[in-house]
């Protein structure tokens, strides 16, 4: 009875009540506590530092440009100064600005750009470092990666560093312009530029321009005397095309060679450099425009002597994709020296190809049949040929046409996209021409008269060189209303269409004559053969008998 009385407490309403209640507060507590199944919130944006001190480049570059504009409250924020060096900071910034601007004298590429700097060094990963070369030893300028309140990640110049810039200091000597110009150059300036130091930079070009000249003009002339009279257009070719622009290419790689020692600061150089390797993109893209220009025309020349002229054509498309080629990528590579993001430029450049893929799909649609056009080898530049009820020989093949001189002397362009869908008949790859014609003697003529005829063409055909002998024939083919029909059939050995003209006009005079010295004729047009003979042969009677009956008879 005790345990059915407590059974019944438990399940009375106010314990009910009780419990469900606790449970309540259970499940919510627990769900406080739980962690919130949301979306993930979105990391944080970078933090970029104003001045750009993310990477040891940025550190060096932003340094030495805030000096120079005399801005040393910006200069001090690329150091890491300690208390005792904080007074001292702006001697501290001229002096190790003028010992980087001297003796560094490496790309500010070979800086490392990123963040993280080089990891293979041999130092700790906060740490970074840069060398200098004084006149009797090499020092160590060391950047140091700290992580700041606003900026996040930042890298200085290190304090150790700066504790050894006053000695360094005593290690600054006089450059050489400094030691070998006149003090009157020297002390001059020009845009802050010393007037030594720019008649030094004018020397560095003006010196190898000339030296190269004299020494291209005297090789040139060398070689015009020792090779043979035939290779001397093509002497004549490279030197007028390629010679300036080596030229002066090699002029401002002698020049940047020199770059150096013409103490400009390195904010200078940077700016210079760029400018000048751009230059130097410039020198090299023409030089290799105009070098493979010459080449493709040699090569095509000597295709042409050959009797390649289907390869001379597809050499000349091959040479324009390349040229288009070479401009495109000399471009990417300038706007890689000016500082633009390549990352974000092929991306254009890439939206960009999509967008005129899909704007130009006629034009696409040329470009490849241009090029099938010429790995089929149906068409050649020279060639003449008959395209759909065009007859013309063709000038020219370019990305997107063919363009054809007409028999009036008329330019027609084709859009080689169009050639896939037309009959294309080339008269330029035969190698041999028909003569095929009818001779019509009259009905007069005797069978020994035609026997002799026969013969006597027959040996014309056989005795010709220029004839080809296996399918040359003469053969009495129809008794035509008009007359007794003899077929001439022959090959004349020749592509040249003006001598096929002078060799069959040769043959048909050499039958006519042959026709005119057995006594026979030649059957007058438009006429019946026998029409004034008074006693036509019996068969021939009864032929023409037959023919003006059923002509006469009614139709059914």
């Amino acid at each position: 009875m005790k345990g059915v009385s407590t059974l019944r407490l438990a399940r009375s309403p106010s314990t009910v009540i009780h419990t469900a209640v606790v449970w309540c507060a259970l499940i919510a507590s627990s769900a406080a506590q739980a962690p919130k199944t949301g979306p993930p919130a979105s990391p944080a944006p970078a933090v970029l530092d104003p001045l750009g001190r993310e990477s040891p480049r940025g550190t060096i570059a932003g340094f030495t440009e805030a000096v120079h504009r005399e801005d040393f409250a910006t200069a001090a924020a690329f150091m890491q100064l300690s208390e005792r060096q904080r007074p001292n900071a702006e001697s501290l910034a001229r002096t190790l600005t003028t010992l980087i601007d001297r003796y560094y004298t490496r790309p500010i590429t070979s800086i490392s750009g990123s963040p993280q700097g080089v990891a293979t060094d041999g130092l700790p990963l906060d740490r970074e470092r840069i060398s200098i070369e004084l006149p009797n030893r090499t020092a160590d300028i060391v950047l140091r990666r700290i992580t700041d309140k606003q900026a996040g990640p930042i890298w200085l110049i290190s304090s150790d560093t700066l504790n050894q810039v006053p000695s360094l200091g005593r290690s600054l000597e006089a450059s050489w312009i400094e030691r070998n110009m006149p003090e009157g150059l020297v002390d001059r300036e020009f845009f802050g530029i010393s007037m030594a130091q720019w008649t030094v930079w004018a020397a560095t070009l003006i010196v190898p321009l000339l030296a190269l000249w004299a020494i291209s003009a005297l090789v040139i002339a060398i070689a015009k005397r020792t090779v043979v009279a035939v290779r001397r257009p093509l002497i004549d070719a490279l030197a007028k095309g390629i010679r300036w622009p080596a030229i002066l290419l090699v002029s401002v790689g002698v020049h940047l060679a020199f770059l150096p020692q013409l103490s400009f600061t390195l904010q200078d150089r940077v700016v210079y450099m760029r400018l000048a390797l751009v230059l130097a993109v410039v020198l090299v893209g023409l030089l290799l425009w105009r070098f493979m220009g010459l080449s493709f025309q040699y090569t095509r020349i000597k295709a042409y002597r050959k009797g390649h002229a289907g390869t001379a054509s597809l050499m000349m498309l091959g040479e324009r994709v390349l040229k288009v080629l070479l401009v495109l990528s000399s471009i990417l590579v300038i706007l890689a020296l000016l500082g633009v993001n390549m990352t974000t430029a092929l991306a254009g450049l890439g939206l960009g190809g999509v967008a005129l893929a899909l704007g130009a799909q006629k034009s696409v649609e040329n470009l490849i049949g241009g090029i099938m056009l010429l790995t089929d080898r149906a068409l050649a530049v020279g060639d003449f040929c008959r395209i759909a009820e065009h007859l013309g020989t063709v000038e020219d093949i370019t990305l997107r046409s063919v363009r054809l001189r007409t028999l009036d002397q008329t330019l027609l362009n084709i859009p080689a996209g169009a050639l896939s869908q037309s009959n294309i008949e080339n008269f330029a790859t035969r190698q041999k021409m028909l003569i095929q014609t009818t001779l019509r003697v009259r009905y007069d003529t005797t069978a020994a008269q035609l026997r002799s005829i026969l013969e006597e063409v027959r040996a014309l055909l056989t005795g010709n060189p220029e004839l080809e002998k296996e399918d040359a024939r003469i053969r009495v083919v129809n008794f035509g209303v008009q007359g007794i029909e003899l077929e001439l059939f022959a090959y004349v050995m020749t592509a040249d269409f003006n001598r096929f003209l002078t060799v069959r006009e040769n043959l048909f005079l050499a039958a006519a004559t042959v026709i005119e010295s057995t006594g026979a004729g030649f059957v007058r047009p438009n006429e019946f053969a026998y029409a004034n003979v008074a006693h036509p042969p019996a068969h021939v009677a009864a032929m023409l008998d037959d023919r003006a009956h059923s002509s006469t008879s009614p139709s059914r």
